[in-house]
């Protein structure tokens, strides 16, 4: 396969293997890949379900392998001042996959094979994911489909080059503990290029970020934890304006913090060792009985908030099994992520909270200065509102950096979707006194991607798409 592929400046090349795209041929090979395959999703009655079933006993809607996930109760209890205690469902799914990303230099430039695949769960179908995204069930086949394509790259002996390898949680709302390796590495090897993958330079990913619906959350996450000398911009699409220029440098480490890494640290610890988080595992039967209803076709909550658990039916030609039923959780509402961001002293510093989810493994993470899905807060006392949730509604367009939907897992949340933004506050601008909240530079938050269990998903998202100026 051949491209023409035209640079920055307006240079244009014809690079042999597929190596080097346009983004306009980008889009046309993409729009190619949703013609060339097929996708139906429907929803159907959990009696419809195949290998999936309702346990006698606890009520878990479980899969009769025993593997891939499951869908139980958790109870939980916290010291927050507005609902504090309550049950829910949760995936429960103990299994560490991999999302990987192979890079191969060509002409010197890093290139990323990206594959174009179908979830599930997305609104859209086909999105930009990793070379590899897979739980261990899958690449161990115990669905009894295909292997997973290049996975042999990530293995120990394999003889590539590691970038970046680290376990990273997910969404702590409807995951129990969850966790996947990020892992990025490089390779001097000849890759046969399979037709539903393509190489992507970081500056093109770093587009397409900025497009709804377009890079999966899976994509998002490792995209996130490239160190920066291997994602570095190429100097024709430096930042060229002064916001995109204080990015870059914060991202640098140029520039006097607020706070040095070890306050960042303690203030972490000290909100950890003090924030109450009991969560215990029931049937979920429980649950049931406990505010929660369970239909023929859905399992949803009394109130009418928070998400639902349905089940699918999945026809898909290019998936290593062609159809299959699931369970999924699909959302009430789409979320909101804002990161409130601030020139201090000349160096720009994003304004982090620290969150605890129901099934967050090590208590609270860093999150964006504003995490919630905004009409479950309809009802609530002004008092009770999330901070800074009024501030983000209401920002004024010239202060938005940053305005995208994303999608989340499709592989596990049916239609779940997020809108994503960044706000440069005004000069004067001052932080609520509220000891969960803390100003970092971009630098710091990255790295706190060298370990696990520091930033969430969904501020992973911010800081890949935060990349992008």
């Amino acid at each position: 396969m051949v491209y023409s592929a035209t640079h920055m400046d307006g240079r244009s090349e014809v690079v042999a293997g597929g190596a080097v795209m346009s983004m306009a041929d980008f889009h046309s090979w993409f729009n190619a890949r949703a013609r060339a395959n097929s996708f139906r999703v429907d929803r159907i009655p959990f009696a419809d379900l195949s290998g999936w079933d309702f346990d006698p006993d606890t009520g878990n809607l479980v899969h009769a392998s025993g593997r891939f996930f499951s869908i139980e109760g958790l109870r939980v209890r916290t010291d927050r001042r507005w609902v504090s205690e309550w049950t829910q469902p949760i995936i429960v799914q103990p299994e560490i996959g991999v999302l990987g990303i192979l890079v191969k230099r060509f002409d010197g430039v890093p290139h990323c094979l990206m594959q174009a695949k179908m979830e599930p769960g997305n609104i859209n179908g086909l999105q930009i994911s990793p070379t590899v995204q897979a739980t261990r069930s899958n690449y161990m086949k115990v669905h009894g489909g295909a292997a997973t394509k290049y996975l042999e790259y990530f293995r120990p002996d394999s003889g590539s080059t590691v970038l970046f390898d680290g376990l990273q949680s997910e969404q702590g709302s409807w995951f129990l503990h969850k966790r996947n390796r990020n892992i990025v590495v490089e390779t001097e090897d000849e890759v046969a290029l399979d037709e539903d993958f393509c190489w992507l330079t970081f500056d093109q990913i770093r587009r397409l970020l900025r497009l709804d619906h377009m890079v999966n959350m899976d994509s998002r996450t490792v995209l996130s934890c490239v160190p920066p000398a291997v994602a570095r911009r190429d100097e024709r699409d430096a930042g060229d304006d002064s916001f995109g220029d204080a990015v870059l440098r914060s991202l640098a480490g140029l520039g006097r913090p607020v706070h040095e890494p070890a306050r960042i640290l303690s203030w972490l610890t000290e909100v950890r060792a003090r924030q109450e988080l009991v969560q215990r595992r029931v049937p979920l039967k429980e649950v049931v009985e406990d505010g929660w209803r369970l239909g023929p076709e859905v399992i949803d909550h009394t109130d009418g908030k928070y998400f639902d658990v349905v089940a699918v039916d999945v026809q898909a030609s290019n998936r290593e099994v062609a159809s299959w039923t699931q369970p999924l959780v699909a959302p009430k509402q789409s979320g909101l992520l804002a990161l409130l961001v601030k020139r201090i002293d000349g160096t720009l510093h994003a304004l982090v909270q620290a969150r605890s989810d129901a099934g967050t493994l090590n208590i609270a993470e860093l999150t964006a200065t504003v995490h919630c899905q905004p009409g479950n807060y309809a009802d609530a006392p002004a008092q009770y509102r999330p901070p800074y949730l009024d501030y983000a509604l209401a920002a004024a367009t010239c202060r938005v950096r940053l305005d995208v939907v994303h999608s989340e897992e499709g592989g596990r949340f049916y239609h779940a979707q997020n809108r994503y933004l960044v706000i440069e506050v005004e000069d004067d601008f001052a932080a609520e006194p509220d000891d969960r909240y803390l100003w970092t530079t971009l630098s710091q938050l990255m790295s706190l991607l060298s370990h696990s269990n520091y930033l969430t998903v969904e501020l992973r998202s911010l800081m890949a798409s935060m990349r992008s100026f």
